[in-house]
């Protein structure tokens, strides 16, 4: 990944190039200056645009930059300083002119200090333009390379952790040679692979055995085009009301694994494909094709078989969900200013905002991953986590159907939701203050290829930080401020918001949004009353004429490589109780606090009770009153759907034993840095466990040790009218909290000297 500001200092060029000029005889250094639209190129160049008619002042904001500046005045303020102007901005008319030079003269004024340029690269930086280049090149020109090979993912190889915390905490270069790991399919083969960045020279190259890789983005080409072209599922459609299959929309899915008791060999690369129908509204998940599967052979590139139940009638009422049919009551505007410019600042791939500092990149599986993250305490960097991000998630669906009985999606390891990134829009998906990055990804040829808007990071007003009210005295609040890294992947019919946030009290939050539509199932019911709807509704709820919104569950594994402090941690726990009263007095009963030590990893997997406190904690190191150092982490802080306490099947289903994370809250390992992923490096029709399950089944010691904290969190989606035919975001939330990890309330600032 390479990160790009989203604009380009080149731009300028550009930009006026696609306005006509308009010389108005002002003089600049001894020449005539070329004034140009001021609203337009400045749109065009993707910046705000404000115009105050009281004050007669433009704002003008653009990342981390706000500039207001007054017609014919010969200085602008910038972040709130002074700037010379060496053309005044005026007015020709009803609009307003300023000069070509305009834009380089206060966006690269150096007022502005949210970006700066990196001295140094980190050495977690995301693979840029050219060495994803150069790594497929190398791979290209490979003796077992062959064409028609994809490219599943072209990342960075991480460089050993100690030397990396050197780097973050020391600036010590990282000795070990920079290196890029790319994962190939050859048809149905998965082929490991890593590139020597240095001499260009690959390093690896090894077959993968019983593995089958991601559903790649052709491949989703590829179903509509052999699910078009298959006349034994035209004729199949035929008996479902469909003469036309150019109106229909396909959706790749991936078959799970039985045990053979669907029929289905092992050996082939596979997909099973749900159909819609497409009636104008845009909206064709509105309108499914009932009891309809066709399972795919992706080498083959042909129809395998077709599996059908009874024809269900195909829901056909329109139910548009982007406004076309709708008129809304227009909000007045609501302005986020920083007039002084930004808090935080963005040095190639490091942010730091007040006490905290960490490296961001985008991950074509996971999305965003933090790294390095630490807490500036008076001067002295302290280790917080090394690496947190999403580790894996399942979306598994409860009805037994022909169309659903398979649905359970892994979208990070089956799909790569980094490349479902979904670009960010500005004050919608987020507000108007937010700066937006742009990211690059390798596509499925290996062609670098950039994620625009792909990560926002704004800072947010979130309430009161703390307040007191002493009788007859001054009252004494503060605000609270938080950092939010927000990032959003679309799969399939949902989108998912992910917002990492960082407090100015030390904690960080993790909230989950899901939103998009529902993926409904066509039903003959229209109402309750109807006499099939009992039956219709047994594995949903009605949620329009025709349509059930189907139970399933949103469960997310979140890998955080905690270093509370330190490398060398341990999982502990203190659970409220009630005991009695032993001193005396009239109490018959006391609060107390039953405490507990993990030591190893199968003692650390447990479901979590939120009226209970658990640790990760650094025994050799102490706060000034003793207390060893801790973060606290909370899988469940408060949702807006029922809380996933587990997976809602039976012990026997066979997806238990390919996945055992969504079943368990919190899981801790010893840290390996080849155990990344909850459900496994390759989870599509595996068979058996290969992620947390095969990670703690050898059930190391992690008393005192490099520990990595797997949190599962999530909620089981009971559907409801009020999310058809578009969802509000339901949100999910989860916690790490400092606990004892400050001698003091770390937001009251420091100590007076």
């Amino acid at each position: 990944m390479g990160r790009k500001r989203a604009f380009h200092r080149t731009a300028l060029a550009s930009v006026i190039a696609l306005v006509c000029a308009w010389h108005n005889g002002v003089q600049a250094h001894g020449g005539a200056a070329h004034m140009v639209p001021l609203e337009k190129t400045l749109h065009d160049f993707g910046a705000d645009v404000q115009w105050d008619d009281y004050a007669r002042v433009f704002t003008l904001s653009k990342d981390g930059a706000v500039v207001r500046v007054k017609p014919n005045a010969d200085s602008a303020m910038v972040n709130g300083k002074p700037l010379k102007l060496q053309i005044p901005v005026t007015f020709k008319g009803d609009t307003a002119y300023m000069a070509d030079g305009f834009i380089n003269e206060v966006f690269q004024s150096g007022l502005d200090q949210t970006f700066q340029v990196e001295k140094q690269p980190h050495p977690l930086n995301g693979l840029n333009d050219k060495e994803i280049t150069q790594a497929v090149a190398a791979i290209k020109g490979w003796k077992a390379y062959q064409p028609g090979m994809r490219f599943s993912a072209v990342t960075l190889s991480e460089p050993p952790k100690a030397q990396v915390w050197d780097f973050a905490l020391n600036g010590k270069p990282v000795s070990a040679p920079r290196q890029a790991s790319v994962t190939l399919l050859d048809g149905a083969q998965v082929i490991e692979s890593e590139v020597n960045l240095a001499d260009g020279s690959v390093t690896r190259w090894r077959p993968v055995k019983d593995a089958h890789g991601m559903v790649l983005l052709d491949d989703f080409a590829t179903v509509q085009k052999v699910v078009e072209s298959s006349p034994e599922y035209a004729a199949a459609l035929k008996k479902h009301g469909v003469d036309d299959v150019s109106k229909v929309v396909t959706t790749p899915l991936t078959v799970g694994y039985f045990d053979g008791k669907d029929g289905l060999t092992r050996d082939k690369r596979l997909l099973k494909v749900v159909s819609y129908l497409d009636v104008g509204d845009g909206n064709y998940w509105a309108h499914p094709i009932e009891n309809l599967v066709a399972v795919v052979d992706l080498q083959q590139k042909k129809v395998l078989k077709v599996e059908q139940g009874p024809a269900v009638p195909i829901p056909t009422v329109p139910r548009p969900y982007d406004g076309r049919d709708r008129e809304v009551s227009p909000l007045k505007p609501l302005n986020i200013t920083e007039p002084e410019g930004k808090n935080y600042t963005i040095t190639g791939e490091t942010v730091s905002w007040l006490n905290w500092r960490f490296h961001l990149r985008l991950d074509s599986r996971v999305g965003p991953v933090f790294s390095t993250v630490t807490w500036n305490d008076n001067g002295e960097p302290r280790k917080v986590m090394y690496e947190g991000s999403l580790g894996g998630m399942i979306v598994p669906y409860g009805d037994p159907d022909v169309g659903w009985y398979f649905k359970a999606y892994l979208d990070s390891g089956d799909y790569g939701m980094g490349t479902l990134t979904s670009p960010i829009e500005r004050g919608k998906d987020a507000p108007g203050n937010a700066v937006l990055l742009n990211e690059t990804l390798a596509d499925y040829t290996g062609k670098p290829t950039e994620v625009p808007r792909a990560i926002a990071i704004f800072e947010r007003y979130a309430g009161p930080e703390y307040k007191h009210q002493e009788l007859g005295k001054p009252n004494v609040s503060s605000e609270r401020r938080e950092l939010v890294v927000r990032w959003i992947s679309t799969v399939g019919n949902y989108d998912y918001i992910f917002d990492w946030i960082f407090h100015q009290n030390g904690t960080i939050g993790i909230d989950v949004g899901a939103t998009g539509i529902e993926a409904v199932k066509g039903v003959k019911s229209r109402t309750m009353h109807d006499p099939s709807a009992e039956q219709d509704t047994r594995y949903g709820t009605l949620i329009d004429h025709n349509i059930v919104g189907t139970t399933h569950q949103h469960i997310y594994n979140f890998r955080l490589d905690l270093d509370v402090d330190g490398e060398n941690n341990v999982l502990t726990g203190m659970d409220p109780v009630v005991k009695p009263n032993q001193a005396g007095g009239p109490r018959t009963s006391t609060m107390q606090l039953d405490h507990h030590r993990y030591t190893t990893e199968q003692q650390a997997i447990q479901k979590f009770d939120p009226a209970t406190i658990r640790l990760l904690s650094n025994a050799q190191k102490e706060n000034r009153m003793g207390n060893p150092v801790s973060y606290q982490i909370i899988p469940y802080a408060g949702g807006t759907h029922p809380v996933a306490s587990g997976a809602n099947f039976a012990p026997d289903e066979w997806i238990y034993h390919r996945l055992n994370f969504m079943d368990k809250q919190i899981w801790v390992t010893r840290y390996n840095p080849d155990e990344r992923w909850p459900e496994g490096k390759y989870p599509n029709r595996s068979t058996h466990d290969t992620g947390l399950g095969q990670y703690s089944a050898d059930n190391q010691s992690i008393d005192n040790q490099d520990l990595v904290v797997w949190l599962t969190t999530g909620t089981t989606h009971v559907a409801r009218a009020e999310e058809w035919p578009m969802m509000p975001t339901e949100w999910v939330h989860a916690l790490l909290k400092p606990w004892n990890y400050f001698d003091e309330t770390p937001s009251l600032g420091k100590v007076k000297k």
